[in-house]
């Protein structure tokens, strides 16, 4: 397919057009000839200099503008060009400030990547990073790991290669301080995480189907020890049958400590981390009388 025959869609930002690009990913998603429209990214536009090149990817493939632009010079210059070349282009972020601006009695204040800024929450990230990364499988062990556990906003636990490292790290990402605590087979539950369950952590178990967990660590040896994919499957580790009683213990564990299950099957990282802010955010409003999660028992 060549060029003439894509769908153009340039996105101009002022800062790193992150935002943009997550609108444009969630916006495409519905449509079948997503894959047929070609994104021209622009960011750092600070200066009619830093435009040009924009504004002429532009005329040499007309298509829609989004943009993210606070400086009232070069939103002229994008709209006067839009309308010079008949395409249409939209300030994204308008109608969202407008009305806040509306709800706040408060003008925006017209400076470019506000939202990147150094403040409070940025380092309630970074503090929620580091403390994922020094969490992550149980790191620390014996009376340092309770203690530890304890700080947690909460804490995922489950078997291996149910997402609850990756987890863990977008939760870091939202300023959650997230611990993963690992079940393993034929070994008892960490007493540090029982320790936290009793003094009131939220945990919350993840699972997964024994059929999608065989596949995962199957292809996980296979990356390690350069297994074909059938020897790596013919492992425990791997093994079908085992897996099913691993799954089954932690359903077990689950239900006896009354932690709350996400199954992770058919979920991205994303949509996990939702359900559990949703379940914090509920356990904050409601205390302990909280909904149950999707796929709790």
């Amino acid at each position: 397919m060549d060029d003439s025959e894509l769908f153009h869609l340039h996105l101009i930002s002022d800062s790193t057009g992150e935002t943009l690009q997550a609108l444009a990913r969630a916006a495409l998603a519905p449509f079948a000839k997503a894959t047929a429209i070609h994104i021209h990214p622009t960011v750092l536009v600070r200066s009619p200099r830093d435009l040009e090149p924009a504004l002429a990817g532009l005329r040499k493939y007309p298509g829609q503008v989004w943009f993210t632009v606070v400086d009232p010079a070069l939103r002229d210059q994008i709209t006067a060009t839009c309308a010079e070349l008949g395409v249409e282009c939209t300030s994204v972020l308008d109608p969202l400030i407008v009305a806040l601006g509306h709800a706040l009695g408060e003008l925006p204040s017209h400076r470019p990547g506000m939202q990147h800024r150094m403040t409070p929450s940025h380092f309630d990230r970074v503090a929620a990073l580091d403390y994922a990364i020094s969490h992550d499988d149980g790191a620390l062990d014996g009376d340092r790991l309770e203690r530890r556990l304890r700080g947690a906003d909460v804490i995922l636990t489950g078997i291996s290669r149910t997402s609850k490292t990756p987890t863990c790290i977008y939760l870091a990402y939202r300023a959650v301080k997230a611990a993963n605590v690992p079940l393993v087979p034929g070994a008892p539950p960490p007493a540090a995480l029982l320790e936290a369950l009793a003094a009131g952590v939220p945990v919350i178990g993840l699972t997964a189907s024994p059929s999608r967990l065989a596949q995962v660590r199957a292809q996980r040896l296979h990356s390690l020890g350069r297994l074909s994919p059938d020897q790596a499957g013919a492992i425990g580790y791997a093994d079908l049958d085992g897996i099913r009683a691993e799954v089954a213990d932690a359903r077990l564990f689950f239900q006896r400590h009354r932690i709350p299950v996400i199954d992770v099957t058919r979920r991205s990282i994303e949509e996990t981390a939702a359900e559990i802010l949703a379940d914090l955010s509920a356990r904050r409003v409601a205390g302990a009388d909280r909904p149950a999660l999707a796929g709790e028992q």
